[in-house]
């Protein structure tokens, strides 16, 4: 009996994890040309990127022209929001058009009536879009493996780095699959995305910057006030909690607000953003899961 219900249970599991959905979405998206060229391409814009700032520091930097630990820490740090700026490009975009595509081509109602659940299919979608991105950046780690050669990183670092890449594909791939379930049109689906990406990236320091500006006038006037709660705002952003893992420093600096009396911060600001993203992603999926299935309006 143990042995038919461990049977079954590796059953249930295997049918979730190599499910049709998911088979299908591997098959379209590793085995086209597409792929390969973005690819590519993706790899030559990371090379040129790597060459360029090798060439300048070595130009620009001392006359002995060797190579110095932080110059290999200048250059990690370029590469890491490099890639952070082409995954918020490009994961967006893989995501948006997952289901109202379906939709379009007038084949997500045959995509319903399979026995496939709701989570299924939203959760094979998101894992197939998302996997070509997790190829992608894994393919970049013998051009980040020179700056090993020269030392300044940690391994720990370049690992935290590429599971926080990790999870902000994630991050936006949950955005982008709620606006494409809840947003009938493809095109405004993925304006949606782009806009809460843009919002995410850049609103979030835009509000950091000015409530620090009123707020470092408000504290000329009342210099005993503890402004150190303002470090939450900026844990909003990804390009600084990126920072924070490359120098844990910034967290300390951030949370000591014109000398607040916090002088260790409560968390790091990636740990926060962590948090925060992760249970708006769980949000989003669950809305997607709840709103792909049309449910009859009761009388």
């Amino acid at each position: 009996m143990r042995n038919e219900a461990m049977n079954g249970r590796m059953k249930g599991l295997r049918s979730w994890l190599i499910n049709p959905v998911l088979n299908k979405e591997f098959t379209l998206r590793m085995r086209t040309v597409r792929s390969m060229w973005t690819l590519f391409f993706y790899l030559l814009a990371m090379g040129f990127l790597m060459l360029s700032i090798v060439y300048l520091t070595q130009m620009l930097g001392s006359n002995n022209r060797s190579f110095n630990p932080e110059d290999s820490k200048i250059m990690f740090y370029f590469l890491a929001f490099a890639q952070l700026g082409l995954i918020a490009f490009m994961a967006p975009g893989l995501t948006a058009g997952v289901i109202s595509g379906e939709r379009e081509k007038q084949t997500l109602n045959l995509l319903l009536t399979t026995q496939q659940s709701s989570s299924t299919i939203i959760l094979s979608k998101l894992l197939s879009s998302l996997s070509f991105m997790i190829v992608i950046v894994l393919s970049t780690i013998p051009i980040y493996s020179m700056v090993f050669l020269y030392g300044g990183v940690s391994p720990k670092q370049l690992i935290l780095v590429f599971l926080f890449f990790v999870f902000i594909m994630f991050m936006l791939g949950s955005f982008g699959i709620m606006f494409s379930t809840l947003l009938k049109r493809t095109m405004i689906s993925v304006i949606a995305t782009y806009g809460v990406g843009l919002f995410i990236f850049v609103g979030t320091a835009i509000i950091f910057y000015v409530v620090m500006a009123i707020v470092s006038q408000f504290q000329y006037n009342n210099p005993n006030t503890n402004f150190s709660w303002i470090g939450h705002i900026i844990a909003w952003n990804p390009i600084a909690a990126l920072y924070s893992i490359l120098d844990p420093s910034i967290s300390n600096e951030v949370f000591n607000f014109n000398g607040s009396s916090v002088k260790k911060a409560p968390i790091q600001l990636w740990q926060e953003f962590v948090l925060i993203y992760t249970a708006l992603s769980a949000l989003a999926l669950w809305l997607s899961i709840r709103k792909l299935r049309p449910r009859l309006k009761r009388n």
